[in-house]
Formats: C-alpha cells, sequence, structure tokens
C-alpha cells in the first residue's frame, strides 16, 4: 500500500481553538456572554466550581457563533480541503462545546465525525486522547493540534501535526521532529494596533486648563500633567482592548474592522488580557504619582468606559452625551492633577464641540450602512431613518460650541488673562470651520475615520489647530 493510499486509510483528526482557527471559542464565548448580561459574571465561578465542561456548556447554552466570521487559521484550512479532495477521513476533536463545534463543521463540510465536549466531560488531554484511541485505535490516526493539552494525544497518534505552537508543543514537535505548521509571533505593528497608540493624541486635554491658564512653564504643574496624561494613555489602550473583546463578531462582519488585531486572531485573548493587567497597574501606579483628585477622576473614566463598552454604547443618544463627557472628563483630569481650575466656558464648550464630533461618527455608520427602513445598526441604538435628526443635532452642537466661545471670548476672563484679547477673537471661526468642514465631509461620504483622529491626521485642520495656538500664545505675551 503506498503512502497515498495509507493516509486515506488513517484519519486526521483536527483541533479545532488555537489550531484551525486562530482563536479560543471559550473565551470569545465568556466576552459574548457578558456582553449580553454583565451580571453573568457572578455565576462564572459556580459553574467553574462545577468544573470545565459545565462552564463551557452553559456559555454554549446563551450564546452563538458565526462561523463564516472565525479566523481560520489559511494553511490548516487549505491542508484539510486537499486532504477532504484526496478522499481522507477527517475528524474535529476539540474541546470547545458541541454546539459550536457542530456549527464549524456543517460550515465548512470537511468532517465526517465531530468529537467535543459536552455538559458531563471536558475533551481535553487524555479525555481526548481516549476518545481518538477508542475510536482509531492506538497509533491509528493522525493529529494537528497546537498546545500542552494535546501532548497525550501526540503521543498515541501515528503521526503529529504541530501547528502555531505554545511552548510545551513546541518542545515536543522538536524532540519528535514532527510537522511543524508555524504561526507569525505576534509583530510590533500588531501590538501598537491592538493599543490604539494614535488614540494618546487625545489625553492631550489633560494640559489644556494648563496651556489656557498660560502656566506651562511651571514645573511643579507640568510634572504631574504629564504623569496624567500618561496615566490616561494607558488606561485608555487598556479599555479599547477590553473592548475589543467585547466587539469581536461586530468587527469581524465590518469591512475594515476585521483586520484588528484580535477580530483577525493576530493576537490571542489571553495575550491581550495580560497586557490589560499590565496596562491598569502602570495607569494606577503613575496616578499615585499625581494627586488624590486625579486618582478619583481616573477610576470614574475606567469605571465609566467600562460601562460604555458594555451597554452604553448600545443606548440611543445616551452613548454620544457619555463620549461627549468622557471627553470633557479629561479635561477635569487636567484640573485635578495640576490644581488649576477648568472654566464653566471650557467644560462648556468640550461638551458641544465634542457631541457634536461624536454625532457626526454615528451619523458616518448611518450613511455607509445598508439597513432598511426600522432596522437597527448592529451593536447600535440607530436606526437608518434617524440620519437627518443625528446631522441636525451634530450642527446644533457644533454652533453652540462657537457660541459659547464667542460668549467666554467677550467675557471678563479673557481681558484677564490676554494682553490683546481681539487676537482671541478668530478661534470661534476656527471652530467653526474645523466642525463644518467635518460634517461636510461626511455628507459626501468622504469621512471614515474617527472624526477627532481625522482632525488630527488631516493637514488641513493641523494648520488650522496650529494658527489657533499661535493666536492664543501671541495674545498672551
Amino acid at each position: 500500500m503506498d503512502a497515498r493510499s495509507e493516509n486515506r486509510a488513517i484519519p486526521l483528526a483536527v483541533d479545532l481553538d488555537g489550531t484551525l482557527i486562530a482563536t479560543d471559542l471559550l473565551w470569545e464565548g465568556l466576552f459574548a456572554l457578558l456582553k449580553k448580561n454583565p451580571l453573568n459574571i457572578f455565576m462564572v465561578p459556580f459553574w467553574l466550581l462545577r468544573g470545565p465542561a459545565r462552564l463551557k456548556q452553559a456559555i454554549a447554552a446563551a450564546v452563538d457563533i458565526d462561523p463564516a466570521t472565525l479566523p481560520y487559521r489559511p494553511e490548516v484550512l487549505q491542508r484539510l480541503r486537499e486532504e477532504h479532495a484526496n478522499g481522507r477521513r477527517l475528524v474535529l476533536a476539540t474541546g470547545t462545546p458541541r454546539k459550536f463545534a457542530e456549527a464549524i463543521a456543517r460550515y465548512l463540510g470537511l468532517f465526517e465525525a465531530v468529537l467535543a465536549s459536552d455538559g458531563a466531560e471536558n475533551l481535553t488531554a487524555e479525555r481526548k486522547r481516549k476518545a481518538l484511541v477508542d475510536a482509531y485505535g492506538d497509533g491509528g490516526f493522525d493529529y494537528a493540534g497546537n498546545s500542552r493539552h494535546d501532548l497525550k494525544v501526540f503521543d498515541a497518534a501515528r503521526e503529529a501535526i504541530v501547528v502555531a505552537p505554545d511552548r510545551a508543543a513546541a518542545r515536543w514537535q522538536v524532540s519528535h521532529s514532527s510537522e511543524l505548521i508555524a504561526a507569525q509571533k505576534p509583530s510590533w505593528r500588531s501590538i501598537l494596533k491592538m493599543l490604539r497608540v494614535h488614540q494618546w493624541l487625545k489625553n492631550v486635554l489633560i494640559a489644556v486648563p494648563l496651556v489656557l491658564a498660560h502656566k506651562y512653564f511651571n514645573l511643579d504643574m507640568l510634572v504631574p500633567a504629564v504623569l496624567a496624561f500618561l496615566s490616561f494613555s494607558a488606561a485608555a489602550s487598556a479599555i479599547y482592548i477590553v473592548n475589543d473583546f467585547f466587539d469581536l463578531t461586530l468587527d469581524r462582519a465590518h469591512p475594515t474592522k476585521r483586520e484588528r488585531p484580535f477580530a483577525s486572531g493576530k493576537l490571542s485573548i489571553p495575550f491581550g488580557l495580560a497586557w490589560v493587567a499590565i496596562l491598569v497597574v502602570v495607569s494606577l501606579v503613575t496616578a499615585t504619582f499625581t494627586t488624590i483628585e486625579f486618582v478619583g477622576v481616573l477610576l470614574v473614566y475606567l469605571v465609566s468606559t467600562t460601562a460604555y463598552s458594555l451597554s452604553v454604547k448600545r443606548m440611543l443618544l445616551i452613548d454620544v452625551l457619555m463620549l461627549a463627557g468622557l471627553y470633557t472628563l479629561r479635561i477635569l483630569a487636567g484640573t485635578a492633577a495640576t490644581g488649576v481650575d477648568a472654566s464653566f466656558w471650557l467644560l462648556a464648550f468640550s461638551i458641544f464641540f465634542f457631541l457634536s464630533l461624536a454625532l457626526v461618527k454615528r451619523y458616518v455608520e448611518l450613511r455607509s450602512s445598508s439597513l432598511s427602513v426600522g432596522e437597527r445598526i448592529a451593536g447600535r441604538g440607530y436606526r437608518i431613518e434617524d440620519q437627518e435628526i443625528v446631522a441636525q443635532a451634530g450642527m446644533a452642537a457644533a454652533f453652540s460650541s462657537a457660541l459659547v466661545l464667542a460668549l467666554y471670548i467677550d467675557s471678563s476672563a479673557v481681558r484677564e488673562l490676554y494682553q490683546h484679547p481681539w487676537l482671541v477673537w478668530p478661534l470661534a471661526p476656527i471652530v467653526l470651520y474645523l466642525t463644518m468642514r467635518v460634517w461636510i465631509l461626511a455628507r459626501r461620504d468622504e469621512l471614515h475615520d474617527d472624526p477627532v483622529v481625522f482632525i488630527i491626521r488631516d493637514w488641513r485642520s493641523q494648520i488650522v489647530v496650529l494658527a489657533g495656538a499661535a493666536l492664543l500664545l501671541v495674545a498672551g505675551l
């Protein structure tokens, strides 16, 4: 019997999590469960006390997966399709709940059998080895796996295919000279994308009270402001990672967001969780070198952004009001860290200005959707027919921010702070230019980024912002 005939006679069993797909459905299911109801977090320990199989069963009973959007490993999937075309029997052998495994098997149409966990048995390690040996005999199957849980299965297989191995599986592969399908290690580009480093520029708002009070050369205030910026940036990155976990399904259905590190499978959820822990510790430790008031504001930010990720982002209008509030909270963080008071004018301007930008973000989502009347955007509280009212509210907020700024410029506070108050007046039309241009581009379907990020990256906006900063500086001389 030649090698090809022998292979056809020997089934190939394939692990799912980390092997066929570049993710772990237990983690994904857990975050989907918490997204449905955050209070389920209190049930997880009770399920886990009854064993991993019970936990997996409870999660699978509560959530569904979309097999079409999962991040399959292309090399493994191509290999399975070739083996299937050659008439080889394929078996999906996984510790994943049977509900998920069978949904994937039906979608791919490659497997003749599915061995998976149920409410009584967690099909991993020794239990998976036993199930395969009972079905096909010791050495009567080949096996593709990726982790330390697969070592005993490797030992019982005729041949092992080690896919994207962890340390234990990598050592086994080297010692046994078995076939290796390697995966690309996490790149710094993926890590930086995970951290959303470009979003840190939003935290420059922390320095606004310091700058407007003309205290930017005061080291006693400048150092706490820098520490506050670093603390908020670390906290923001941690929240972005957690938000990505909750939005995996939505991101994979999005034309551009599906390339995010976790949605695409370039980074694993445990890897992201480790970073979340590190970032939160860095944020809190850095905050302790500022003031107790700043620590309080930081904790409010962490709680608020977590609540936004879990549920608020799906609430009509409440979501954009919270976004505007979170931007304004950065200004309050600067006040808390430096001791410089934030004026009523500044806070009012911030609320209206960032409310306009939050509304334009929702407007772009509505414009780019292909929904019918009455349907909601996935993960949002808006329907397609809300476009015009969202646009009207956004423009009204933009003009309100310019009006607040104009009233501030005409106040006694400006005459006390600036030697040449008349130079501050162009700030009002500058604000109108920034916001109206963003709205016009949105109406033209030419705005595809977060509007705040767009303003930061757009060279015309950069010139206008720098001109406004120069006017403020000269007016204060």
